[in-house]
């Protein structure tokens, strides 16, 4: 009878340890209502599985799609980035009769991702017809432009109500979690939509896409149900409400902030330029065939979740979430190295452990800078700072794609035109030229972390409020 206490206890240690988000529940969210209202970002994972990975293809390959508008569409959704800062101080303020603040917008979030989803693959048929291209242009550029809109909406506010309900010394946990179910997203939805496209014909797309939308609406409505409660005081105030330009003022205008912004997106763009080329470079300079280019991308998720597991655990211990990222680009720094050196070595292997270490870093940059700036927001404003976060992490991403594109392709041109001679005339020259300016922006953004690092450090592990999760984001 003695020892089936310690038996207990050691059994409930194990599943703590080697399960980091068994213990992200408490009796106020259990762990199947947290696992529930991530539904919204399973239903983020599609869409951009669909935007930038099943569409890419399909409309250069099979919809014969000039490559110029496929670079076009995909990158309208970043004009809608910049935005998650306003996006999250209008969900901070939002009036309603009916005590809601997050609620309404993921929902018109739903509403216009759905929208964009359901006229999206027939504005993509139109384009392969010369007498409705004009039309299908139009139409597909809108249909990008709502698909990307609602995604940002969803996920800026969905995240804002996920820390609304979670305990101070949860937060951590829940927030990893959460991003653990975008990956589980986008990955049962790449295995899923590209099996079911293997014989590829128009109705497939139609239906695959439409499928995408309706489930899209499903999912979110169970992700919400009596999720957020209603406080008419909050969404009632009399108080006039603050102007968002005087509200990012203050935001900015605290010590560190504008460092904080900039190495995120310096980390982002650095982290980012590779997402394009990844596959391309073990398939063009490896020889690896189509699986095992695809396994790639597995091994790059892999590493991502053993970040956001390692994130979980460290962070509600206590460690400083900048030191967390400042580790995270130690780590891409030597996975792109790594990469580097699997083209000279041909080393299949080194570059499959390259792409998991850069998930690592990736997952660890990502969740330690965004709860560092949860950590700056002041009462009120908390939204406002995780769409901040969004907003440069985003913007900056997208735009390290697309230079990542340009510069690998310039580079390639130069060196097999003999310019840097004979010894780099080869095609591995523009996907090496862009690892090296990822290594270098790595670089840069730990000269730009290190003056702020540790300075957030809790001084013990039970003072969660000493960095920041007192006000993340509320």
């Amino acid at each position: 009878m003695d020892q089936k206490p310690s038996a207990v206890t050691f059994w409930q240690s194990v599943g703590t340890r080697f399960l980091p988000f068994a213990d992200a529940g408490s009796a106020d969210l259990p762990l199947a209502r947290i696992l529930r209202l991530a539904l919204f970002q399973v239903s983020v994972g599609i869409a951009v599985v669909l935007l930038n990975g099943t569409l890419n293809r399909v409309m250069i390959v099979e919809l014969r799609t000039p490559t110029w508008i496929v670079a076009l569409m995909i990158a309208i959704p970043l004009l809608v980035a910049p935005f998650r800062a306003l996006i999250g101080h209008r969900s901070d303020t939002h009036r309603s009769v009916l005590g809601w603040r997050r609620v309404p917008y993921i929902w018109y979030g739903t509403l216009t991702q759905f929208g964009g989803l359901a006229i999206m693959p027939f504005s993509l048929v139109l384009l392969t017809r010369p007498d409705t291209f004009a039309i299908g242009l139009v139409a597909g550029c809108l249909a990008f432009l709502l698909t990307g809109t609602g995604m940002h909406v969803t996920q800026t506010a969905g995240l804002a109500l996920a820390t609304d309900i979670a305990s101070e010394d949860k937060r951590p946990r829940v927030v990893a979690l959460l991003y653990v179910m975008l990956l589980i997203g986008m990955t049962l939805a790449a295995f899923t939509i590209g099996n079911l496209l293997v014989n590829f014909t128009a109705t497939k797309l139609v239906q695959v896409i439409q499928g995408a939308a309706a489930l899209t609406i499903v999912l979110n409505i169970i992700a919400l149900w009596k999720q957020e409660a209603r406080n008419k005081a909050v969404t009632m105030s009399s108080e006039p409400p603050t102007r968002f330009s005087d509200i990012w003022a203050a935001f900015t205008s605290q010590p560190n902030t504008k460092r904080l912004l900039l190495a995120i997106g310096l980390g982002a763009m650095a982290f980012a330029m590779q997402d394009a080329l990844l596959e391309p470079f073990g398939g063009e300079i490896l020889g690896l065939s189509v699986g095992s280019t695809t396994a790639l991308t597995g091994a790059w998720a892999m590493g991502a979740l053993v970040a956001f597991a390692y994130c979980a655990n460290r962070l509600s211990a206590g460690s400083d979430p900048l030191r967390l990222a400042g580790f995270g680009a130690v780590a891409g720094v030597a996975a792109f190295l790594m990469t580097l050196f699997a083209a000279p070595l041909s080393s299949a292997s080194l570059l499959f452990i390259g792409a998991a270490i850069i998930g690592f870093g990736t997952g660890l940059f990502s969740v330690g800078t965004m709860i560092a700036a949860m950590g700056l927001a002041q009462k009120g404003s908390e939204g406002l700072a995780l769409g901040a976060w969004g907003a440069v992490q985003a913007s900056c991403a997208g735009l390290g794609i697309a230079f990542g594109g340009l510069i690998r392709d310039g580079m390639a041109y130069f060196a097999m035109a003999d310019g840097l001679g004979s010894t780099l005339a080869d095609r591995a020259t523009g996907y090496g030229t862009v690892y090296c300016l990822e290594i270098l922006l790595l670089l840069v953004t730990l000269v730009v972390l290190g003056p702020v690092i540790g300075l957030g450090r809790p001084k013990n592990t039970d003072d969660m409020e000493s960095f920041g999760l007192s006000e993340f984001p509320t």
